[in-house]
Parts: structure tokens; C-alpha cells; sequence
């Protein structure tokens, strides 16, 4: 358990990015996610919202429950806790969801449509950089470890939570709701780059790739410190833009034909 949780370091050399280790552990917990976030999706998409949102509450205080712990875990086996506490912030893409999911589960009115648009729109996404598209923590840590299976599971739930969104049909994506899904990635987009800024993080990939798919972003970019985190926020934007474009495409043709 010791070795399990890094307690006085790893003694395992970590296994890399795309090993048979790492591809066959995310695989079948992405593979686990969607077998369940169909199932369940398709079981409740004729009851009412109340039992909907079961799932949904199971899956937010699923989420913040293994979250909490990993960050339990770190701050104890840190030489300094007092100094690795700004590394810990819910600050980066995914992040947003153990805020996000709970809001879509436990808040009312308008707020709660804007979060259960957030969480399916930008879920899967996260759920998927998360774990097969995590470079970064693979090269560092184990595939086995508290790092890497805390980081998974966090990640496949809000993948989970957004398919499960989607196909119960919870979500609404409402025109009205358009500017609060900004409004929610800009809350922790200006968080986030001021966090980078003063500790020298890396929340969001705003300051660099960092062993991610945003590396390709970063050397095209030739690594610039302005073009860069512009460019990031922006395809957030974009990608928000035309998820809702998209649905609202297919809403206008649907009533057209009828």
C-alpha cells in the first residue's frame, strides 16, 4: 500500500507513455466508462429528472471523494506540504468538473442547465486527455500508483457523467445558457494563468504542453508566452462554440422538417 500510494517514493520505474502497461490499464477503464455511461444512460432516458440525477450525485460525490484523498495522500508525503499546496489546485481543464458535475447535480434553475451543458460538452473531451492523452503523468509516475489510477478514475467519471448527460437527456443546451458555459471556463481560465504566473505552475497547459497533445499547439507556436495560452483558451472557445452550433444545426433542420 505504501508503494501504492508513493509513501516515501516509488521505487518502481515508471513503465512510459504508451506502454502495454498504460495502454491496456486506460483502455479497459475508457472502455469500463462507456459500457456503463451507455447502459445506464439508456436505462433512465424515460424517467423523470429525479431518478436521472441519482446517477449523476453518485458520480459527483464519487469524483470529489478519490480527489480529495490523492490530494490527502500528496500533501502527507510531501517534504513541504505548505509549498505544494498551489500545485494541487482545482485549476486545470478537467479540474472544472469536480465543481462542475456537483453543481449539475445538487444546484436549481439556470446554473444547474449551464453545468449539465459544461460537463457534456467538455467531459469527454477531458476524459480522454485525461487518461489515454496523459503523457505527462505516465512518464513520471507508475501506472499503478495513486498518481496515475486517482487521475484515471477522476477522469473517466466526467467522461462518464457527460455521455450519462447526454444519453438520459438531462441537458437542455439552451440558447439562454450560452454565456454562463463561458462564463464558467472564464472563471477558471483568469485563476488558473495568475496561478502559473506567481507559482510557476501549469494549470490548464497555459504555459506549456508539458508532454500533452498542446505540445503540438506549443512549437507551432514556437513556445510564445502571449500567442500560446491565447491560442489554448481559444480552442476551448472554439471547441464550446461548435458543440452548440452543431446542436443547434441539427435542432433548426429537425423543425424545419416538421
Amino acid at each position: 500500500m505504501k508503494e501504492f500510494l508513493g509513501i516515501g517514493g516509488y521505487t518502481r520505474e515508471p513503465e512510459g507513455y504508451l506502454s502495454p502497461q498504460h495502454l491496456i490499464f486506460t483502455i479497459g477503464l475508457v472502455l469500463t466508462t462507456l459500457v456503463l455511461a451507455v447502459l445506464l444512460g439508456i436505462r433512465n432516458k424515460d424517467r423523470d429528472d429525479r431518478v436521472k440525477n441519482r446517477t449523476l450525485i453518485i458520480a459527483a460525490i464519487l469524483m470529489d471523494a478519490v480527489e480529495i484523498f490523492k490530494i490527502v495522500v500528496m500533501l502527507y508525503r510531501s517534504d513541504d506540504p505548505s509549498t505544494s499546496w498551489h500545485n494541487l489546485l482545482p485549476l486545470f481543464l478537467c479540474s472544472i468538473q469536480l465543481i462542475t458535475i456537483p453543481l449539475a447535480a445538487f444546484a436549481k434553475g439556470r446554473l444547474r442547465e449551464a453545468a449539465l451543458d459544461f460537463v457534456l460538452i467538455l467531459g469527454l473531451l477531458g476524459g480522454v486527455l485525461g487518461t489515454v492523452g496523459a503523457g505527462q503523468n505516465y512518464a513520471c509516475y507508475p501506472v499503478l500508483s495513486i498518481d496515475n489510477v486517482a487521475s484515471a478514475v477522476t477522469h473517466c467519471i466526467s467522461a462518464f457523467s457527460s455521455l450519462y448527460i447526454g444519453l438520459s437527456g438531462l441537458a437542455n443546451l439552451k440558447k439562454r445558457n450560452v454565456w454562463i458555459t463561458y462564463l464558467i471556463l472564464g472563471v477558471f481560465c483568469v485563476p488558473a494563468y495568475l496561478s502559473n504566473v506567481l507559482w510557476d505552475t501549469n494549470y490548464m497547459f497555459l504555459m506549456q504542453g508539458d508532454g500533452t497533445p498542446y505540445d503540438i499547439l506549443y512549437n507551432l507556436l514556437g513556445g510564445s508566452p502571449i500567442l500560446y495560452p491565447i491560442a489554448v483558451v481559444s480552442l476551448f472557445i472554439v471547441y464550446i462554440t461548435a458543440f452548440y452550433g452543431v446542436v443547434f444545426l441539427i435542432r433548426r433542420n429537425r423543425s424545419q422538417k416538421t
